[in-house]
Order: C-alpha cells, then structure tokens, then sequence
C-alpha cells in the first residue's frame, strides 16, 4: 500500500501533469496537503467479469497527481440518536437492483435503484454504455430485461426501463442541497457481484469535483466525451459494482448514485480495492436526468 507522505523540505516540485480531479482541503489547513505519487484514481467502480473472474477496472485509471480544492463548510449540528441502519436497510433494500450487460470485454455488473413502481431505474451511464441485452436482478432474485430510456454522459447518469414487472418497491429520493458533513449514510450494490452489500459511513466532503477527461476508457472502450460533476464525498466502502448504486440518509432516501472510488491500492490485474474515499452523484443532479426522461 502507498504511503501518504507530505513534500520534503526544500525539495525541487515534481513536474507531474495536472490532476484531472479535485480534493480540496480548506485553505487554512496547508499542512494536511499531500502529493498523491504512483496512486491511482479509479473514475469508476463497476466490475467486469470475463471467464468467471474479475476482468479488471471498467474505467479510467490515472498514475500520480495532485490534491486540490474548493473548501468544505461543516455545520455544527445538534447530537442524535445513532442511526437503526438494520431498520433503514429492510425499508429499502427492495428498491436496489444489480444491472448486467455485455460488452466486447465481458460481462459488465453494476448496481441500479428502483425510482418508479413500474420499473424506472437510475444507475450510471458508465455501467449501460455499449452494453447489450441488459438484464436487471432485483432483490428477491427475480430477473428481467431492461432497455436504456435516457442518458447523460458528460454527468455520468442513465435511466433505464425494467420489462414485464410492476409493483415495484421504488426509493425516495431526497434533497442532496441538505446533505451535510458528518451525515451519516448508507451503500448498497453489487461489488464483484455480491448483491445487496450493505456498507455505512458519513459524509467526508460535498461539492468535490469529479472529472473523466474525453479519450479515456469506460467499459473497456474509450470514451469520446468527458465526464465531469460536483460530487458527495463519502468513506462508506464503494468497490467495483458498487456503480450506479444508491447512496441513502439516515431516513433512507437516495442522495446520490455511487459512481467512483479512489485507490492507491492495484492489483496486477488492474484490480483495486476501497480506501474510504468515494464519490457519489447527488440526488438533485440524477432528478434532472430522470424528469428529462
């Protein structure tokens, strides 16, 4: 694992290219600054599997960089009763879904949450793009076909449409303009394919920039647009498959869909692993896509 160390003293910069993403520290704390070298930012968190194992990060990986940033405003709060997460997860576990496809690099796995009763399914436009024959697992191991409604790429966002089921638990989605630091949240997805993982944490940052610079791969092909939006900052675990899963409040509504993890951590296989630094698109961001759809 790579250690985080700050710049020596006195040390010429090192001449890396500029950071295609921002984790902006408040400017009154210099000395919690750290050069990011031979880490890498894994944009998104989706699992290939090809030949029954893990294929390799779907997405965009890049080698070193800086941190940056805009500062982070925490508000004091009063003191609440730690959250019943076992009570919030069985009121809305039924609306999270695994979202499959093929791709030329295999089969892509990724998460989705159930926005309307008759099938209507936010999730990531990373998970969908040049998949075919899309089929949606829900919960209670049913399964069925889905096609795309609508997309958003440069935000990473899609709607799709789950085929011949109704009366489906769908979720609340909440404001994410509300969403604190220190909020306590909640994950649901897939990662690696493990349906229905469930992780906690806070809010570690909002209004963290995300960016995919055009020409980068997703889905193992590269991407002619570029990827850019404002960003809920979360340490609850988010890993391949995770992408296009909710995140929820403490009261179980959807604040944002799960899209990108941070890892410092490869495998020789491309492979990497949470380090409790994940992005989330907010919910307000993903209610634009799904009224346009």
């Amino acid at each position: 694992m790579t250690s985080y160390e700050p710049p020596q003293p006195h040390q010429p910069p090192c001449e890396q290219p500029p950071p295609w993403w921002s984790a902006q520290q408040p400017p009154h704390q210099p000395a919690r600054s750290r050069r990011l070298s031979r880490n890498v930012v894994v944009v998104v968190a989706a699992a290939v599997l090809a030949g029954g194992g893990v294929g390799g990060v779907v997405g965009a990986t890049l080698g070193g960089g800086d941190t940056t940033a805009t500062p982070t405003t925490a508000t004091a709060t009063t003191a609440n009763a730690p959250t019943d997460v076992s009570s919030v997860v069985a009121k809305v576990q039924n609306s999270v879904v695994q979202i499959s496809g093929r791709t030329a690099g295999g089969e892509v796995i990724g998460s989705g949450v159930i926005v309307s009763g008759d099938g209507r399914i936010l999730t990531n436009n990373h998970v969908v793009a040049g998949a075919g024959e899309l089929t949606v697992t829900l919960s209670d191991g049913r399964t069925a076909g889905a096609t795309v409604l609508d997309t958003a790429p440069t935000s990473d966002l899609a709607v799709i449409q789950v085929h011949g089921l109704s009366g489906l638990t769908a979720a609340e989605l909440g404001n994410s303009d509300d969403v604190r630091v220190g909020d306590e949240v909640i994950a649901i997805g897939s990662p690696d394919g493990l349906q229905g993982t469930v992780t906690t944490g806070i809010v570690s940052a909002v209004d963290r920039e995300v960016q995919v610079p055009a020409g980068h791969g997703q889905n193992n092909r590269v991407s002619d647009q570029s990827v850019s939006y404002r960003a809920i900052q979360t340490d609850a675990s988010i890993n391949q498959g995770n992408s296009g899963g909710p995140l929820f409040d403490a009261n179980g509504r959807v604040i944002g869909i799960n899209s990108a993890m941070y890892s410092p951590v490869v495998g020789a296989d491309g492979s990497a692993g949470s380090v409790g630094i994940g992005f989330a698109i907010p919910s307000n961001d993903a209610q634009q896509v799904l009224d346009q759809s």
